[in-house]
């Protein structure tokens, strides 16, 4: 099932390593119950200012779209406390329209990171994960994951994971500062980044739009089919070979 002229192996996260229901049942409610308790106890650190900052700096460039929130400026009387409630707001804002700004991100891995260093987190992965990695990696395959979530929040959740450690199988990591998940040419630079040509990459992905993308780059694509995950067309079924499991792709001197 992997095509011969394979020789790496790049992965989404939410929906094809990871249930979607981790995303948006654990990981984004506990930055919204999380945000304000998290700016008070590290408001002096200049990591969290910087991400205050950062966020501020969004919000400006935010002005006039519908239901603008925006955050004050420390200059201002009882700065803290005015300031802490409009990055909340802020950040509220910006997750019930599940924008993705880089200064979100931002705050949202920092916060992640300190949720899964202290236990109150841990990664999810499918049953199916950790062995296929492991016999792929035996194999010789390259592993990489290529997600929206920045490189940091990647390696979190596969650092922190209710299997251990995941990231001694994995050779590298990717997120959008190589481009867009939607356009083949971030699919390319990956390839080159990986030193390969895209005809030698498998990419496992949820998302049609991203297996076209991919696909139009000269990548090698297949459709994980998980539980909650967006449903296929019958063009789309068509289109692509699809996996229920990782057990599913078999290796080329395994077939």
């Amino acid at each position: 099932m992997v095509p011969p002229s394979v020789t790496a192996i790049l992965l989404d996260i939410e929906g094809t390593t990871t249930p979607i229901t981790f995303v948006k049942d654990i990981l984004f409610p506990y930055i919204q119950d999380n945000v304000e308790e998290y700016l008070q106890n590290h408001w002096h650190e200049e990591e969290c200012q910087e991400d205050v900052r950062q966020l501020r700096l969004q919000a400006e460039k935010d002005r006039g779209l519908k239901g603008f929130v925006p955050i004050p400026n420390n200059a201002e009387p009882d700065a803290k406390l005015l300031v802490i409630k409009g990055v909340v707001d802020n950040v509220c804002w910006q997750m019930s329209l599940d924008r993705k700004t880089t200064a979100l991100k931002q705050l949202q891995g920092h916060m992640w990171r300190s949720a899964y260093a202290t236990g109150k987190v841990k990664g999810e992965v499918y049953d199916d994960v950790l062995p296929a990695l492991k016999k792929w990696k035996e194999a010789d395959m390259k592993l990489y994951i290529f997600s929206s979530g920045s490189v940091e929040a990647q390696k979190l959740l596969f650092g922190y994971s209710i299997e251990g450690n995941l990231l001694e199988l994995f050779h590298g990591h990717f997120d959008t500062t190589i481009g867009s998940k939607m356009e083949s040419e971030s699919y390319r630079r990956i390839a080159d980044k990986i030193g390969c040509a895209p005809d030698n990459v498998l990419f496992l992905t949820d998302i049609t739009i991203e297996a076209d993308a991919a696909s139009e780059a000269g990548v090698h694509v297949v459709i994980a089919v998980r539980p909650g995950n967006a449903a296929l067309t019958d063009e789309e079924k068509s289109k692509y070979h699809l996996i229920s499991s990782f057990h599913q792709l078999s290796l080329p001197s395994t077939q």
